[in-house]
């Protein structure tokens, strides 16, 4: 190889390289900032929901109703209960009889 050549290869691999560390930066802040979070029952909007909620859904955006007692989003950990909605405050747990009555068996 030529030292231009060996230039161009040396500057793709750095680059590589800084990528995938700032590629591990983000998922180590990912991670950190989920253990910042809690599961709050109840607070999502229709379609706006994080994840699975509970039986008879499948995937995140799957809430049929406002405020569905077994959809959850995530909200900062210890937030969960002051957030207010028309129906009550946010839960830690599941509220089958939110919404609709849902079977939180599965949530």
């Amino acid at each position: 190889m030529d030292r231009k050549t060996t230039q161009i290869s040396s500057l793709a691999l750095a680059g590589a390289f800084a990528a995938a560390l700032g590629m591990a930066a983000t998922d180590a802040n990912a991670q950190m900032d989920m253990k910042n979070m809690e599961k709050c029952y109840g607070v999502a909007l229709a379609g706006k929901n994080d994840c699975k909620a509970g039986k008879g859904t499948t995937c995140a955006g799957t809430s049929t109703v406002d405020y569905q007692g077994n959809a959850w989003s995530l909200v900062k950990k210890g937030t969960c209960e002051q957030v207010s909605t028309p129906h009550g405050n946010g839960s830690l747990q599941c509220i089958g009889d939110r919404g609709g009555k849902y079977d939180c068996s599965e949530a």
